[in-house]
């Protein structure tokens, strides 16, 4: 339902007289004459199936009508067999899909200010679709003479299908006393989108209930943005109408690789120069498979078949935890060589298929049993509270080799930190040693500080874009930006984890703390997820990344069952658990990472 809405409430100047008279439009009303003005909505009251009946409520907003008119345009193939309290032109039965225009019958033409009165009609249609007309325009005479012309634009949204076109119709609500000239301009928006055809437009007393068509047209490209661009059509003197004009992507990834990425100001963006956000999930077991006897992948396929099943559910981004000693071979089996094999053709795959992969250090080298501590065991079997200075610069030498030159591979240099649970919640002492390593209080092994693992990355050729998880399990990012490590390629971002049980898991929390380094550098949320296995808090999580421009990676696309808590499929051919895996697949469904 939509209305259409024309008044007429202010007197013009003689010479402003004249000047709209020299566009072709009646001659304004004086100070004295009536302001006519009316509006008019549809409503369809029953559809069979190639039968309806419709009605159009009519309300007079303005002085005293002594006549009024309807306009609207059918969509589609509707005809109008019979009318009631209403004369339409062309008379019934109406010509299938016809530009239509009702007038008054003999006894209802005039309306008194306020009165409200109904035109109903029936009809038929074929071809299954029987829409209602975009808008009902409404115009009225009063006792000083016509309400303003205006345009008559449908439909007023058009999706135009990338490397084609789509059009809309334009035309006047009244004859004027001249040619009048309408034009098309695209607004600021999707700048793929432009007016081929039907810029400008010439209507007369002759044609001007004529419908003259305007095309759009999309480019072909590859960057897989459903952009929107506004297109005013415009005249001298009328109400300017907008038509929502929206790209329809025809690219889906299967033929097209994950775009390459670089950090500009507090955004990521794509190689095709638009924002992008990293939308998606965490595919895990690379971290612990290797060290408990299961293989590589906990026995999970990570072929194109459960790619496609991940964009089934527009999955653009896979974070992938993994194993430092595993990749060096100085623990688990497979090691070394076999592992790194391994990693090296599941982040191909993935970037061939168009999904962003984003390479994590999840458990590492080095003997913790203070506060937070997961094991007491010295080899990479949980997550420590930092990276450790003996093995951790060699794993992400050897990373960052692997990856170099393919920009669309992102580096998560350590999961979640807590140096500060160990310093027993020195905060200063937890920042400095998170960036600049070294011994650190609490930590019996030497760690090697962000700054430390940035420079190794760098020092390889890599100019890949690095991602930074602060303090508290990655949920602090309080003092993120004050010790923010120095990178010659400007590519760092700031990663964030968020769970119900979490610190910051609250609103305030977010716009004070991540909000405030969202305004300065890109923020990605590489772990969302509530233990309830329900998703009312993820969705206060998405709904406010959405808002900030943050990106986020929920926790799990493994199928371990719903007793575990953030878990989002039952099998790898993607069947969400109910309700966490639903709620989020349905948000995600929504999203598009060039946003």
């Amino acid at each position: 339902m939509s209305i259409h809405r024309n008044s007429w409430r202010r007197a013009l100047s003689a010479a402003a007289a004249v000047l709209l008279a020299g566009f072709g439009l009646a001659a304004a009303q004086s100070a004295a004459e009536a302001a006519a003005s009316c509006s008019a909505t549809y409503s369809k009251v029953w559809d069979n199936g190639s039968a309806f009946g419709a009605n159009i409520t009519v309300t007079n907003t303005g002085d005293p009508l002594t006549k009024w008119s309807l306009s609207f345009d059918f969509p589609d193939n509707q005809v109008i067999t019979q009318m009631w309290e209403g004369v339409p032109t062309p008379a019934t039965p109406t010509p299938a899909g016809a530009a239509v225009t009702v007038n008054p019958t003999s006894y209802n033409a005039a309306k008194a200010t306020g009165a409200t009165w109904t035109v109903g009609f029936n009809g038929t249609y074929t071809g299954g679709a029987n829409n209602p007309p975009p808008s009902v325009s409404c115009v009225g005479n009063g006792n000083g003479g016509p309400q303003q012309q205006a345009l008559v634009v449908s439909p007023a949204s058009v999706n135009v299908p990338e490397g084609g076109t789509a059009s809309y119709t334009v035309r006047l609500q009244s004859q004027p006393t001249g040619n009048v000239t309408v034009t098309s301009t695209a607004g600021t928006g999707d700048s793929d989108i432009t007016v081929s055809a039907g810029a400008s437009l010439t209507f007369t007393t002759a044609n001007w209930n004529t419908p003259q068509t305007v095309t759009l047209r999309a480019a072909q490209d590859t960057d897989r943005l459903n952009g929107t661009r506004p297109i005013s059509v415009a005249s001298a003197g009328l109400t300017t109408v907008t038509v929502n004009a929206t790209e329809t992507d025809d690219d889906d990834g299967t033929n097209l690789p994950a775009p390459t990425l670089r950090v500009s100001g507090n955004k990521l963006v794509a190689n095709n120069g638009n924002t992008y956000r990293l939308l998606g999930v965490n595919r895990a077991s690379g971290e612990f498979a290797c060290v408990q006897g299961k293989g590589m992948w906990d026995s999970g396929p990570v072929d194109k078949a459960s790619i496609d099943a991940m964009k089934a559910w527009n999955i653009h981004a896979v974070r992938i935890p993994l194993n430092e000693e595993c990749w060096i071979g100085t623990n688990g089996s497979p090691s070394g060589a076999a592992y790194q094999q391994n990693v090296k053709d599941y982040v191909n795959l993935l970037v061939n298929n168009g999904v962003t992969p984003i390479v994590e250090m999840h458990w590492n080298y080095g003997q913790y049993t203070g506060q937070g501590a997961g094991c007491s065991d010295t080899a990479a079997t949980c997550q420590k509270p930092m990276p450790d200075a003996q093995y951790a610069p060699t794993f992400w030498t050897g990373v960052a080799n692997a990856f170099k030159g393919n920009n669309a591979v992102i580096f998560d240099l350590f999961n979640e930190p807590y140096p500060d649970a160990a310093a027993n919640w020195n905060a200063t002492a937890g920042w400095t040693c998170w960036r600049d390593g070294g011994t650190c209080t609490g930590i019996s092994y030497q760690v090697a500080g962000m700054q430390s693992l940035v420079n190794a990355v760098r020092a390889t050729g890599a100019t890949n874009v690095i991602m930074l998880g602060g303090l508290a399990w990655s949920n602090d990012l309080s003092q993120w930006l004050t010790y923010k490590p120095t990178d010659p390629a400007g590519n760092l971002m700031a990663a964030w984890h968020t769970y119900n049980f979490n610190t910051c898991s609250n609103v305030s929390c977010w716009d004070s703390q991540v909000g405030a380094v969202a305004a300065q550098v890109p923020v990605h949320a590489g772990e969302i997820g509530q233990n309830s296995c329900a998703h009312d808090y993820i969705d206060q999580v998405m709904a406010w990344a959405d808002a900030h421009g943050v990106g986020y990676t929920a926790w799990t696309w493994n199928p371990w069952g719903c007793s575990q808590g953030n878990v989002l499929i039952t099998d790898y051919n993607g069947t969400p658990t109910s309700t966490y895996g639903e709620g989020f697949k349905a948000h995600l469904l929504t999203q598009n990472p060039y946003s």
